[in-house]
């Protein structure tokens, strides 16, 4: 039997400002990726998160980004190795703490917006990230593509690999990016043949055509798409249906 993980980002919401269904979703999902404050989330809405995920029993996943409120953490950002090292650790110190608080705690870590795409191919950003996750706890997971650089950056840590529902990919395994039209599969029937094909065969069909090999843990489910928590039930009940044992990594 498959085994697969549905991850999808939460705490995204600002001050007064909403984002998502976060309670919603939390009822769906079995790994929660808590925005750390540094693209999105605030205290207040990282502790309200945390609690909900304790009381459902869904696994906490820090969701780090560069600094970069303004921009959601899309912007791609050239910073220092050791300057983002310690903004990990900021965010993650910052999450743990909440989360311990509300009886839980930061099981893995998966690197949010621009910082994700970057640390694929950029082997000294990747450095960056995994230093902070192994100075902090090197038994956290990282969260990432398949292909990613932080794999090879990881240097003994353990790395998930995760797939994307509802995003294109490139022929090499890659996300289509988010400034190329239809980048983001808004089709509810599209996305759910997309991670069961994900989830039982472990491919999933590129831009071009063709077939990329993914071997992916983890489904993420965006929520901060319209209709995020109906195409989430949907993933989900499809899942169940192909037979495909739903279980958190972390």
């Amino acid at each position: 039997m498959a085994v697969i993980d549905i991850n999808a980002d939460l705490g995204e919401g600002f001050g007064i400002w909403e984002l998502g269904d976060d309670l919603a979703l939390l009822d769906v999902i079995t790994s929660a990726n808590v925005a750390c404050g540094f693209h999105a989330g605030d205290p207040l809405i990282m502790r309200r998160v945390c609690a909900a995920a304790v009381e459902r029993g869904v696994t906490i996943g820090a969701q780090v980004s560069y600094r970069d409120l303004a921009g959601f953490g899309r912007r791609e950002m050239d910073v220092a190795a050791p300057e983002l090292t310690a903004e990990i650790l900021y965010q993650l110190a910052a999450l743990d703490g909440i989360a311990r608080v509300e009886g839980g705690r930061v099981a893995y870590v998966k690197p949010h917006g621009a910082l994700y795409n970057r640390v694929t191919r950029d082997p000294a950003q990747a450095r960056a990230v995994a230093d902070a996750v192994r100075e902090y706890d090197p038994s956290l997971p990282l969260l990432t593509l398949p292909s990613s650089a932080l794999r090879d950056a990881a240097d003994g840590l353990t790395v998930v690999a995760e797939c994307f529902a509802d995003r294109a990919y490139t022929p090499s395994g890659a996300l289509v990016s988010r400034r190329e039209p239809g980048a983001v599969i808004h089709d509810r029937e599209a996305v759910v043949e997309r991670a069961v094909r994900m989830a039982v065969k472990g491919t999933v069909v590129a831009v071009d055509g063709s077939e990329v090999a993914l071997q992916a843990r983890s489904i993420c489910v965006h929520g901060d798409t319209p209709g995020a928590v109906a195409l989430a039930r949907s993933v989900r009940s499809a899942l169940s249906e192909a037979e495909v044992a739903l279980e958190p990594f972390a």
